[in-house]
């Protein structure tokens, strides 16, 4: 079957990390007998944040972004698969987002009739409601081609959705959409409340896989890692706190923070507050493959993020062999949790108790780095994935 992959977040290479677990799913499918090409869209202006700056005088940030914007081929080959990255313009995505999806919809039919013509589409997969599956829905129709849409949380839950509009034209995908696949199954029940069902829906996790070469030895201090965004509703500041109160009892603890974002600098300046900066090692963003390489290296990953509709850190930490801590009460960590004891839970921003999950972890790491691959590779390996994403395709197809 021939499926093409339509989404907005997909890797490239000014940004090879955001949208990893698309291409990651794209990886899974064509592995288990899918030929698979993607369209990426690709807004070619600066970010709101650069053009703010651009206003104050300071054309730096805008300026570096064009430039890597026109750096970008409008064709690449990522591990094989064939992209082609799809140039739409539209206003900010705050004041539009329920009709954002039309101003792609042109050019990525255009897209669409091309690649159909070459060698006809079976199938079209989009990532995210808006824009990618409001974009692609009018196409599929009109060509007779099924859509399959994987829906991630942030087209669900997004403050965005609050309009009647915006929430009717999510609707409207959910409800053209011949099969619907969401991370989670607290994701799949917002999904069949907008849909008004859910007979055509069902859960596939992210994947999460080790290092291709193997575990890297591990860091000779304990050493907890967060693998995320440095944006306030990850809580890095919590497992700052915990660190913290952790430094008496395990004089050697350290922490590895993968990702940037805009706490970055607050963060730092608490860290010296607290005793603390030099047990933190600010990585940075790292390409996929090198911050999985990084996270194996580390014994325990604590992210105990709020709102948080799966958070694939988690199943690239089990795969890792790191117990991961997460947070009561969220869709993906709670389901995580019936599926491995190496998932720990905790209140949210509760420093203290993620602190006392931390050191537990610690002390139990031998069981739990076992159980963590276990579950990974039962639930959570590139090889289900793409069993299970085929088995989607074919459903659609029928």
């Amino acid at each position: 079957m021939r499926v093409c992959v339509v989404a907005e977040y997909y890797p490239r290479r000014r940004d090879p990390v955001t949208g990893a677990w698309a291409h990651r799913q794209a990886l899974a499918a064509r592995d288990a007998g899918a030929e698979v090409t993607v369209l990426a869209l690709e807004r070619p202006l600066p970010s709101a944040e650069a053009g703010r700056e651009l206003a104050r005088g300071r054309a730096g940030r805008a300026r570096a972004e064009w430039e890597a914007v026109r750096e970008q081929p409008r064709r690449d080959t990522l591990d094989g698969i064939e992209v082609e990255y799809v140039r739409f313009a539209s206003p900010p995505r705050e004041s539009s987002y329920a009709s954002w999806h039309r101003w792609a919809q042109r050019p990525l039919a255009r897209a669409l009739d091309r690649l159909h013509a070459e060698r006809p589409i079976d199938l079209v997969h989009a990532h995210y409601a808006l824009p990618a599956g409001g974009a692609a829905l009018p196409w599929a129709q009109r060509a007779g081609v099924p859509l399959v849409l994987s829906v991630h949380g942030g087209d669900l839950l997004s403050p965005l959705l609050t309009t009647p509009s915006a929430r009717s034209a999510v609707a409207g995908v959910l409800r053209g959409a011949r099969v619907t696949i969401a991370n989670s199954r607290g994701m799949l029940r917002e999904a069949a409340r907008l849909a008004g069902g859910d007979d055509r829906m069902r859960v596939i996790h992210p994947p999460g896989e080790p290092p291709p070469a193997g575990p890297p030895p591990r860091r000779t201090d304990p050493t907890l890692a967060t693998l995320a965004n440095l944006d306030p509703r990850k809580r890095h500041a919590d497992v700052l706190e915990a660190l913290a109160a952790l430094a008496p009892r395990i004089p050697d603890l350290r922490w590895v923070v993968i990702g940037h974002g805009p706490e970055r600098e607050a963060l730092a300046a608490r860290a010296s507050d607290l005793g603390v900066a030099a047990r933190v090692e600010w990585a940075g963003a790292l390409p996929p493959a090198e911050a999985v390489a990084e996270l194996a290296r580390c014994h325990v990953l604590a992210m105990p993020s709020v709102h948080e509709a799966f958070g694939v850190a988690y199943t690239e930490a089990l795969s890792c062999g790191l117990p991961a801590i997460g947070c009561a009460g969220e869709p993906g960590p709670e389901e995580l949790a019936e599926l491995t004891g190496a998932m720990l839970l905790v209140p949210p921003r509760d420093p203290a108790r993620l602190a006392e999950a931390i050191e537990d972890a610690l002390a139990r790491l031998g069981e739990l780095s076992e159980s963590a691959r276990a579950a990974a590779a039962d639930h959570f390996s590139l090889a289900v994935c793409g069993q299970l994403t085929v088995a989607a395709y074919e459903d659609a197809l029928r």
